[in-house]
Protein backbone atom coordinates (compact mmCIF):
# COMPACT_ATOMS: atom_id res chain seq x y z
CA UNK A 1 0.00 0.00 0.00
CA UNK A 2 2.89 2.50 0.79
CA UNK A 3 4.44 1.85 -2.62
CA UNK A 4 1.19 2.31 -4.46
CA UNK A 5 0.91 5.64 -2.61
CA UNK A 6 4.53 6.69 -3.31
CA UNK A 7 4.18 5.64 -7.27
CA UNK A 8 0.74 8.13 -6.93
CA UNK A 9 2.64 10.64 -5.49
CA UNK A 10 4.91 10.79 -8.15
CA UNK A 11 3.18 10.26 -11.24
CA UNK A 12 1.39 13.77 -9.29
CA UNK A 13 3.75 15.35 -9.25
CA UNK A 14 5.39 14.49 -13.08
CA UNK A 15 1.80 15.60 -14.07
CA UNK A 16 2.00 19.02 -12.68
CA UNK A 17 5.42 19.27 -13.90
CA UNK A 18 4.46 19.46 -16.93
CA UNK A 19 1.71 21.91 -17.30
CA UNK A 20 4.34 24.46 -15.13
CA UNK A 21 4.47 27.70 -16.16
CA UNK A 22 7.76 27.97 -18.07
CA UNK A 23 9.82 31.03 -16.64
CA UNK A 24 11.44 33.57 -19.48
CA UNK A 25 14.91 34.47 -18.36
CA UNK A 26 16.86 37.53 -20.29
CA UNK A 27 18.56 35.67 -22.41
CA UNK A 28 15.56 33.84 -23.68
CA UNK A 29 13.78 37.04 -23.98
CA UNK A 30 15.98 38.63 -26.21
CA UNK A 31 16.24 35.45 -28.18
CA UNK A 32 12.82 34.90 -29.15
CA UNK A 33 12.74 38.72 -29.82
CA UNK A 34 15.33 38.61 -32.69
CA UNK A 35 13.62 35.79 -34.61
CA UNK A 36 9.94 37.03 -33.72
CA UNK A 37 10.10 40.80 -34.03
CA UNK A 38 8.30 41.92 -37.11
CA UNK A 39 10.25 44.99 -37.47
CA UNK A 40 13.42 43.71 -36.84
CA UNK A 41 12.16 41.28 -40.24
CA UNK A 42 10.68 44.15 -41.99
CA UNK A 43 14.65 45.06 -41.12
CA UNK A 44 16.26 41.92 -42.45
CA UNK A 45 14.14 42.55 -46.13
CA UNK A 46 15.99 45.74 -46.74
CA UNK A 47 19.20 44.26 -46.37
CA UNK A 48 17.54 41.00 -48.66
CA UNK A 49 16.67 43.40 -51.31
CA UNK A 50 19.99 44.98 -50.95
CA UNK A 51 21.87 41.82 -51.45
CA UNK A 52 19.32 41.20 -54.47
CA UNK A 53 20.63 44.53 -56.18
CA UNK A 54 24.64 43.20 -55.30
CA UNK A 55 23.96 40.32 -56.94
CA UNK A 56 22.68 41.93 -59.99
CA UNK A 57 25.66 43.92 -60.35
CA UNK A 58 27.96 41.68 -60.41
CA UNK A 59 25.49 39.45 -63.47
CA UNK A 60 25.68 42.81 -65.25
CA UNK A 61 29.54 42.50 -65.58
CA UNK A 62 28.95 39.25 -67.70
CA UNK A 63 27.85 39.38 -71.54
CA UNK A 64 23.47 39.21 -72.24
CA UNK A 65 22.55 36.70 -74.57
CA UNK A 66 18.82 36.99 -75.95
CA UNK A 67 16.44 34.70 -78.84
CA UNK A 68 14.24 35.88 -80.63
CA UNK A 69 11.91 33.99 -83.35
CA UNK A 70 8.71 35.27 -85.52
CA UNK A 71 6.61 33.34 -87.60
CA UNK A 72 4.73 35.64 -90.00
CA UNK A 73 1.37 35.26 -92.95
CA UNK A 74 1.68 37.67 -96.12
CA UNK A 75 -1.20 37.81 -97.98
CA UNK A 76 -1.13 39.09 -101.82
CA UNK A 77 2.29 40.43 -103.66
CA UNK A 78 5.18 39.45 -101.97
CA UNK A 79 9.10 38.54 -102.42
CA UNK A 80 9.53 34.63 -103.51
CA UNK A 81 12.95 32.53 -102.81
CA UNK A 82 14.16 33.83 -106.48
CA UNK A 83 14.20 37.55 -105.95
CA UNK A 84 11.13 38.17 -107.53
CA UNK A 85 7.46 39.30 -106.48
CA UNK A 86 4.77 36.89 -106.57
CA UNK A 87 0.99 37.52 -106.56
CA UNK A 88 0.59 34.56 -103.88
CA UNK A 89 0.04 33.43 -100.15
CA UNK A 90 2.88 32.65 -98.23
CA UNK A 91 4.20 31.57 -94.56
CA UNK A 92 7.81 32.63 -93.55
CA UNK A 93 9.74 31.97 -90.18
CA UNK A 94 12.70 33.91 -88.08
CA UNK A 95 14.98 32.30 -85.67
CA UNK A 96 18.03 33.92 -83.96
CA UNK A 97 20.57 35.15 -81.52
CA UNK A 98 22.41 38.34 -80.19
CA UNK A 99 24.60 38.66 -77.24
CA UNK A 100 26.09 41.97 -76.13
CA UNK A 101 28.99 43.22 -73.62
CA UNK A 102 30.59 46.24 -72.63
CA UNK A 103 34.85 45.99 -72.72
CA UNK A 104 34.85 49.14 -70.96
CA UNK A 105 33.00 51.93 -69.65
CA UNK A 106 35.08 53.64 -67.27
CA UNK A 107 34.53 51.07 -64.95
CA UNK A 108 31.70 52.49 -64.05
CA UNK A 109 30.10 48.61 -63.97
CA UNK A 110 33.06 47.15 -61.70
CA UNK A 111 32.50 50.68 -59.15
CA UNK A 112 28.22 49.96 -59.07
CA UNK A 113 29.88 45.94 -57.38
CA UNK A 114 31.66 47.58 -54.84
CA UNK A 115 29.10 50.68 -54.08
CA UNK A 116 26.72 47.85 -53.77
CA UNK A 117 29.07 45.99 -51.91
CA UNK A 118 28.71 48.56 -49.21
CA UNK A 119 25.71 49.43 -49.26
CA UNK A 120 24.68 45.84 -48.77
CA UNK A 121 27.30 46.10 -44.79
CA UNK A 122 25.58 49.69 -44.60
CA UNK A 123 21.93 47.72 -44.42
CA UNK A 124 23.71 44.72 -42.21
CA UNK A 125 24.63 46.89 -39.85
CA UNK A 126 21.60 48.52 -39.56
CA UNK A 127 20.17 45.06 -38.90
CA UNK A 128 22.26 44.67 -36.14
CA UNK A 129 21.76 47.80 -34.37
CA UNK A 130 17.81 47.16 -34.37
CA UNK A 131 18.98 44.32 -32.43
CA UNK A 132 20.80 45.84 -30.23
CA UNK A 133 18.32 48.04 -29.70
CA UNK A 134 15.50 44.90 -29.14
CA UNK A 135 17.59 44.13 -26.84
CA UNK A 136 17.91 47.01 -24.92
CA UNK A 137 14.71 47.60 -24.52
CA UNK A 138 13.74 44.11 -23.18
CA UNK A 139 16.27 44.44 -20.58
CA UNK A 140 14.39 47.77 -19.63
CA UNK A 141 10.68 45.93 -19.69
CA UNK A 142 12.62 43.32 -17.35
CA UNK A 143 13.96 45.24 -14.86
CA UNK A 144 10.79 47.05 -14.71
CA UNK A 145 9.05 43.81 -14.14
CA UNK A 146 12.00 42.43 -11.29
CA UNK A 147 11.29 45.87 -9.89
CA UNK A 148 7.71 45.27 -9.78
CA UNK A 149 7.62 42.02 -8.35
CA UNK A 150 9.99 43.27 -5.28
CA UNK A 151 7.73 46.29 -5.24
CA UNK A 152 4.61 43.72 -4.61
CA UNK A 153 6.38 41.90 -1.73
CA UNK A 154 7.21 45.13 -0.15
CA UNK A 155 3.82 46.05 -0.16
CA UNK A 156 2.57 42.55 1.44
CA UNK A 157 4.61 42.68 4.25
CA UNK A 158 3.67 45.76 4.88
CA UNK A 159 0.36 44.78 4.90
CA UNK A 160 1.26 41.55 7.35
CA UNK A 161 2.49 43.88 9.91
CA UNK A 162 -0.50 45.50 9.54
CA UNK A 163 -2.58 42.73 10.25
CA UNK A 164 -0.39 41.32 13.40
CA UNK A 165 -0.49 44.78 14.93
CA UNK A 166 -4.36 44.66 14.44
CA UNK A 167 -4.23 40.99 16.37
CA UNK A 168 -2.28 43.06 18.70
CA UNK A 169 -4.81 46.25 19.22
CA UNK A 170 -7.67 44.03 19.47
CA UNK A 171 -5.72 42.19 22.77
CA UNK A 172 -5.29 45.90 24.19
CA UNK A 173 -8.54 47.19 23.18
CA UNK A 174 -10.65 44.32 24.82
CA UNK A 175 -8.28 44.92 27.85
CA UNK A 176 -8.97 48.54 28.23
CA UNK A 177 -5.45 49.43 27.25
CA UNK A 178 -5.68 51.09 24.31
CA UNK A 179 -9.28 53.33 22.51
CA UNK A 180 -11.62 51.66 20.31
CA UNK A 181 -10.19 54.37 17.68
CA UNK A 182 -7.25 52.87 17.27
CA UNK A 183 -8.30 49.98 16.37
CA UNK A 184 -10.44 51.32 13.62
CA UNK A 185 -7.31 53.56 12.44
CA UNK A 186 -5.51 50.08 12.19
CA UNK A 187 -8.29 48.56 10.10
CA UNK A 188 -8.49 51.85 7.80
CA UNK A 189 -4.69 51.70 7.70
CA UNK A 190 -4.97 48.20 6.78
CA UNK A 191 -7.32 48.90 4.38
CA UNK A 192 -5.05 51.38 2.07
CA UNK A 193 -2.30 49.28 2.28
CA UNK A 194 -4.41 46.49 0.77
CA UNK A 195 -5.29 48.73 -1.94
CA UNK A 196 -1.58 49.48 -2.32
CA UNK A 197 -1.39 45.40 -2.93
CA UNK A 198 -3.93 45.35 -5.15
CA UNK A 199 -2.28 48.22 -7.13
CA UNK A 200 1.06 46.74 -6.90
CA UNK A 201 -0.45 43.77 -8.79
CA UNK A 202 -1.84 45.36 -11.53
CA UNK A 203 1.16 47.28 -12.46
CA UNK A 204 2.92 44.26 -12.26
CA UNK A 205 0.34 42.39 -14.04
CA UNK A 206 0.37 45.11 -17.23
CA UNK A 207 4.62 44.99 -16.51
CA UNK A 208 4.16 41.40 -17.70
CA UNK A 209 1.82 41.86 -20.33
CA UNK A 210 3.75 45.04 -21.71
CA UNK A 211 6.85 42.43 -21.92
CA UNK A 212 4.82 39.73 -23.55
CA UNK A 213 3.32 41.92 -26.18
CA UNK A 214 7.04 43.27 -26.99
CA UNK A 215 8.38 39.41 -27.76
CA UNK A 216 5.08 39.09 -30.38
CA UNK A 217 3.75 36.03 -27.37
CA UNK A 218 0.28 34.84 -28.64
CA UNK A 219 -0.37 33.45 -25.02
CA UNK A 220 0.46 36.04 -23.10
CA UNK A 221 -1.54 34.87 -19.98
CA UNK A 222 0.84 32.34 -18.70
CA UNK A 223 3.80 34.41 -19.47
CA UNK A 224 6.35 34.94 -16.30
CA UNK A 225 10.18 35.92 -15.73
CA UNK A 226 12.81 34.32 -13.99
CA UNK A 227 14.11 36.17 -11.42
CA UNK A 228 17.73 36.03 -11.44
CA UNK A 229 20.44 36.78 -9.03
CA UNK A 230 21.45 40.13 -9.46
CA UNK A 231 25.06 41.53 -9.01
CA UNK A 232 25.77 43.22 -5.72
CA UNK A 233 26.03 46.81 -5.92
CA UNK A 234 29.50 47.96 -4.35
CA UNK A 235 29.64 51.86 -3.22
CA UNK A 236 33.49 51.79 -3.86
CA UNK A 237 33.31 50.11 -7.57
CA UNK A 238 34.63 52.45 -9.79
CA UNK A 239 32.42 54.28 -13.12
CA UNK A 240 34.14 53.78 -16.54
CA UNK A 241 35.82 57.46 -18.10
CA UNK A 242 32.94 58.43 -20.95
CA UNK A 243 35.95 59.43 -22.93
CA UNK A 244 37.58 55.66 -23.21
CA UNK A 245 34.22 54.37 -23.99
CA UNK A 246 32.99 56.99 -26.70
CA UNK A 247 37.00 55.84 -28.26
CA UNK A 248 35.84 52.17 -27.96
CA UNK A 249 32.23 52.77 -29.47
CA UNK A 250 34.11 54.55 -32.15
CA UNK A 251 35.29 50.66 -33.33
CA UNK A 252 32.66 48.85 -32.98
CA UNK A 253 29.11 50.24 -32.95
CA UNK A 254 26.77 49.54 -35.80
CA UNK A 255 25.59 52.66 -36.53
CA UNK A 256 29.17 54.24 -36.69
CA UNK A 257 30.13 51.19 -38.99
CA UNK A 258 26.70 52.19 -41.56
CA UNK A 259 27.70 55.86 -41.50
CA UNK A 260 31.12 54.71 -42.57
CA UNK A 261 30.18 52.49 -45.15
CA UNK A 262 27.94 55.00 -46.73
CA UNK A 263 30.34 57.56 -46.86
CA UNK A 264 32.47 55.27 -48.86
CA UNK A 265 29.50 54.37 -51.05
CA UNK A 266 29.34 57.98 -51.59
CA UNK A 267 32.92 58.09 -52.81
CA UNK A 268 32.30 55.13 -55.08
CA UNK A 269 29.14 56.67 -56.32
CA UNK A 270 31.66 59.80 -57.26
CA UNK A 271 33.77 57.91 -59.40
CA UNK A 272 30.93 55.95 -61.15
CA UNK A 273 29.32 59.55 -62.41
CA UNK A 274 32.84 60.53 -62.96
CA UNK A 275 33.11 57.23 -65.43
CA UNK A 276 30.23 58.71 -67.32
CA UNK A 277 32.57 61.20 -69.37
CA UNK A 278 34.88 58.23 -71.09
CA UNK A 279 33.84 56.32 -74.14
CA UNK A 280 32.22 53.15 -73.43
CA UNK A 281 33.61 50.19 -75.87
CA UNK A 282 31.15 47.17 -76.55
CA UNK A 283 31.56 44.04 -78.44
CA UNK A 284 28.26 41.93 -79.59
CA UNK A 285 27.25 39.27 -82.27
CA UNK A 286 24.19 37.81 -83.56
CA UNK A 287 23.20 34.62 -85.53
CA UNK A 288 19.57 34.43 -87.71
CA UNK A 289 18.09 32.78 -90.04
CA UNK A 290 14.73 31.93 -91.35
CA UNK A 291 12.04 29.30 -92.90
CA UNK A 292 9.99 29.96 -95.77
CA UNK A 293 7.22 27.53 -95.84
CA UNK A 294 6.61 25.41 -99.63
CA UNK A 295 9.96 26.74 -100.24
CA UNK A 296 11.33 24.09 -103.23
CA UNK A 297 14.70 23.08 -102.94
CA UNK A 298 16.63 23.16 -106.64
CA UNK A 299 19.19 20.93 -108.09
CA UNK A 300 21.04 21.17 -111.44
CA UNK A 301 20.25 18.78 -114.14
CA UNK A 302 22.64 16.52 -115.94
CA UNK A 303 22.80 19.59 -118.61
CA UNK A 304 23.69 21.78 -116.05
CA UNK A 305 20.12 23.33 -116.00
CA UNK A 306 18.39 24.17 -112.68
CA UNK A 307 15.43 21.84 -111.67
CA UNK A 308 12.87 21.20 -108.64
CA UNK A 309 14.20 18.21 -106.61
CA UNK A 310 11.77 18.91 -103.74
CA UNK A 311 8.57 21.08 -103.46
CA UNK A 312 9.57 21.85 -99.89
CA UNK A 313 12.98 21.92 -98.59
CA UNK A 314 13.59 20.30 -95.18
CA UNK A 315 14.00 22.86 -92.13
CA UNK A 316 17.19 21.65 -91.54
CA UNK A 317 18.28 22.61 -94.78
CA UNK A 318 16.61 25.88 -95.35
CA UNK A 319 17.82 27.43 -91.65
CA UNK A 320 21.39 26.66 -93.05
CA UNK A 321 20.39 28.29 -96.56
CA UNK A 322 19.20 31.23 -95.21
CA UNK A 323 21.85 31.41 -92.01
CA UNK A 324 23.58 35.02 -91.45
CA UNK A 325 26.11 35.82 -88.85
CA UNK A 326 27.37 38.88 -87.38
CA UNK A 327 30.23 40.22 -85.58
CA UNK A 328 31.61 43.86 -84.82
CA UNK A 329 32.56 46.80 -82.18
CA UNK A 330 31.06 49.50 -80.91
CA UNK A 331 32.75 52.95 -79.48
CA UNK A 332 30.40 55.44 -78.10
CA UNK A 333 31.51 58.43 -76.88
CA UNK A 334 30.05 61.32 -75.10
CA UNK A 335 31.34 64.97 -76.65
CA UNK A 336 27.33 66.96 -75.04
CA UNK A 337 24.86 65.36 -73.44
CA UNK A 338 22.99 68.65 -72.00
CA UNK A 339 25.26 68.69 -69.08
CA UNK A 340 23.76 65.58 -67.47
CA UNK A 341 27.22 64.23 -66.51
CA UNK A 342 28.54 67.46 -64.90
CA UNK A 343 25.44 67.56 -63.10
CA UNK A 344 25.63 63.66 -62.13
CA UNK A 345 29.33 64.36 -60.83
CA UNK A 346 28.15 67.82 -58.75
CA UNK A 347 25.18 65.67 -57.25
CA UNK A 348 27.86 62.94 -56.43
CA UNK A 349 30.13 65.21 -54.40
CA UNK A 350 27.26 67.11 -52.59
CA UNK A 351 26.27 63.27 -51.60
CA UNK A 352 29.61 62.67 -50.16
CA UNK A 353 29.30 65.91 -48.04
CA UNK A 354 26.12 65.07 -46.90
CA UNK A 355 27.01 61.71 -45.40
CA UNK A 356 30.54 63.22 -44.12
CA UNK A 357 28.07 65.23 -42.23
CA UNK A 358 25.74 62.45 -41.24
CA UNK A 359 29.09 60.72 -39.94
CA UNK A 360 30.24 63.79 -38.02
CA UNK A 361 26.41 63.59 -36.57
CA UNK A 362 26.50 60.16 -35.47
CA UNK A 363 29.49 60.48 -34.08
CA UNK A 364 28.45 63.61 -32.07
CA UNK A 365 25.48 61.66 -30.82
CA UNK A 366 27.29 58.76 -30.05
CA UNK A 367 29.66 61.04 -27.50
CA UNK A 368 25.92 62.78 -26.35
CA UNK A 369 24.30 59.24 -25.57
CA UNK A 370 27.33 57.70 -23.89
CA UNK A 371 27.74 60.94 -21.92
CA UNK A 372 24.64 60.97 -20.57
CA UNK A 373 24.85 57.38 -19.69
CA UNK A 374 28.00 57.98 -17.39
CA UNK A 375 25.98 60.82 -15.97
CA UNK A 376 22.33 59.15 -15.44
CA UNK A 377 24.75 55.58 -14.24
CA UNK A 378 26.45 58.20 -11.25
CA UNK A 379 23.35 59.74 -10.19
CA UNK A 380 21.93 56.40 -9.90
CA UNK A 381 24.68 54.57 -8.05
CA UNK A 382 24.40 58.38 -5.82
CA UNK A 383 20.42 57.91 -5.50
CA UNK A 384 20.92 54.16 -4.66
CA UNK A 385 23.18 54.56 -2.09
CA UNK A 386 21.64 57.38 -0.45
CA UNK A 387 18.60 55.19 -0.51
CA UNK A 388 19.79 52.78 1.45
CA UNK A 389 21.07 54.81 3.84
CA UNK A 390 17.32 56.51 3.81
CA UNK A 391 16.25 52.53 4.82
CA UNK A 392 18.18 51.81 6.96
CA UNK A 393 17.48 55.27 9.22
CA UNK A 394 13.52 54.85 8.40
CA UNK A 395 14.17 51.41 9.84
CA UNK A 396 15.14 52.00 12.84
CA UNK A 397 12.39 55.20 13.58
CA UNK A 398 10.01 52.85 12.85
CA UNK A 399 11.22 50.49 15.09
CA UNK A 400 11.67 52.83 17.94
CA UNK A 401 8.30 54.42 16.93
CA UNK A 402 6.48 50.49 17.28
CA UNK A 403 7.91 49.71 20.94
CA UNK A 404 6.52 53.41 21.97
CA UNK A 405 3.06 52.32 20.05
CA UNK A 406 3.44 48.87 21.83
CA UNK A 407 3.41 50.32 25.54
CA UNK A 408 0.94 53.14 24.08
CA UNK A 409 3.25 56.39 24.34
CA UNK A 410 2.53 56.71 20.75
CA UNK A 411 -0.50 57.17 18.99
CA UNK A 412 -1.88 55.29 15.78
CA UNK A 413 -1.36 58.12 13.38
CA UNK A 414 1.88 58.64 14.21
CA UNK A 415 2.66 54.83 14.13
CA UNK A 416 1.01 54.84 10.73
CA UNK A 417 2.72 57.69 9.45
CA UNK A 418 6.27 56.27 10.52
CA UNK A 419 4.92 53.27 8.85
CA UNK A 420 4.24 54.71 5.78
CA UNK A 421 7.61 56.55 5.43
CA UNK A 422 9.43 53.09 6.03
CA UNK A 423 7.48 51.86 2.61
CA UNK A 424 8.50 55.01 0.68
CA UNK A 425 12.08 54.97 1.69
CA UNK A 426 11.80 50.95 0.61
CA UNK A 427 10.35 51.82 -2.64
CA UNK A 428 12.49 54.51 -3.72
CA UNK A 429 15.28 52.16 -2.67
CA UNK A 430 14.39 49.56 -4.96
CA UNK A 431 13.50 52.21 -7.72
CA UNK A 432 17.28 53.36 -7.11
CA UNK A 433 18.61 49.71 -7.37
CA UNK A 434 16.83 48.48 -10.15
CA UNK A 435 17.21 52.37 -12.75
CA UNK A 436 20.90 52.16 -10.83
CA UNK A 437 21.31 48.22 -12.63
CA UNK A 438 20.16 49.62 -16.01
CA UNK A 439 22.00 52.45 -16.16
CA UNK A 440 25.36 50.49 -15.48
CA UNK A 441 24.00 47.98 -18.19
CA UNK A 442 23.46 51.19 -20.94
CA UNK A 443 26.94 52.13 -20.16
CA UNK A 444 28.28 48.52 -20.51
CA UNK A 445 26.14 48.09 -23.35
CA UNK A 446 28.32 50.96 -25.36
CA UNK A 447 31.64 49.82 -24.07
CA UNK A 448 31.34 46.61 -26.33
CA UNK A 449 29.99 44.39 -23.00
CA UNK A 450 26.67 41.98 -23.95
CA UNK A 451 23.57 42.82 -21.90
CA UNK A 452 22.79 40.00 -19.15
CA UNK A 453 21.51 39.34 -15.56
Amino acid sequence: MKKILLLVLAFAFSFSGIYAQELWNLEKCITHAKEHNINLKLQKLDADVQANNTRQSKLDLLPDLNGNTGYNFNYGRSLSADNTYVNENSQTGSLGLSSRVTLFSGFQKWNSVKQNELDLKANLQDVEKAKEDLALNITSYYLDILFKKELLQVAQEQLKVTELQIKRTEVLVEAGTLPKGTLMEQKAQAAREDLAVVNAQNSLDIALLDLAQLLDLEDTKNFDIQTPELPVLNATKSMVDPESVFINALTFRPEMKAAQYRLESSEKGLIIAKGQRTPTLSMSGSWNSGYRRNQPEYGFATDGSPIIIRKEMKLNDQLRLFESKSFGFNLSIPIFNGGIVNRNISNAKINIDRYRLNMDNSKNVLRKEIEQAHANAKAAMKKFFSSETAVSSTEEAFRYTEEKFNLGLVNSVDYNQEKNNLFKSKSDLLQAKYEYIFRTKILDFYNGIEINL
